[in-house]
């Protein structure tokens, strides 16, 4: 995994922690997160649709089941109780930031695909978009390991940036 994916997600966590030890409430951290992160997302999506990086076309299925799974997580995270997620979640960042650190690098060329239309819809949308909007923090970068572990794009990050606008819209 590169930097272009890995930084804007190790600025965003940050800044999450910093938000939940400022005292505000797991569930308004996370949402304020979402929010800044609807911006960032949107542009690079906007970039990337319209050098023709990413067709919209061939996104459809997942990114409906990505706006499900990102609905079903929003829904769920305003049920969990907060001292549960005010501990969980710091750990869940630092844990996440690790795994991309000591990650081998992915994505080197394009290789034939494992899953595409709805099976991958499943599992890089809905799965990916639940944990963005119950967790949050990484999202960005699993939806590009997604594209790079399912789909075998090398160029991932275009298409990541996609869902992570579409999950983190529905989350602000």
């Amino acid at each position: 995994m590169d930097w272009l994916v890995i930084s804007p997600w190790l600025l965003a966590g940050l800044f999450f922690v910093a938000v939940l030890a400022a005292g505000l409430p797991p569930t308004q951290a996370l949402a304020t997160n979402k929010l800044q992160g609807v911006g960032g997302s949107f542009s690079a999506s906007l970039y990337f649709v319209r050098r023709g990086t990413v067709k919209l076309a061939g996104q459809k299925r997942t990114i409906a089941m990505t706006l499900l799974g990102s609905a079903a997580g929003a829904i769920l995270i305003q049920h969990v109780l907060a001292e549960l997620l005010r501990q969980l979640l710091p750990l869940l960042v630092i844990a996440i930031g690790l795994y991309f650190l000591l990650m081998p690098r992915l994505g080197a060329e394009d290789r034939q695909r494992r899953l595409s239309g709805w099976p991958f819809a499943l599992v890089g949308g809905s799965c990916v978009g639940f944990y963005d909007d119950f967790f949050g923090p990484g999202a960005g970068p699993f939806y590009a390991l997604a594209f790079v572990m399912l789909c075998r794009f090398n160029l991932a990050t275009a298409h990541a940036k996609v869902l992570d606008f579409t999950s983190n819209f529905l989350a602000a």
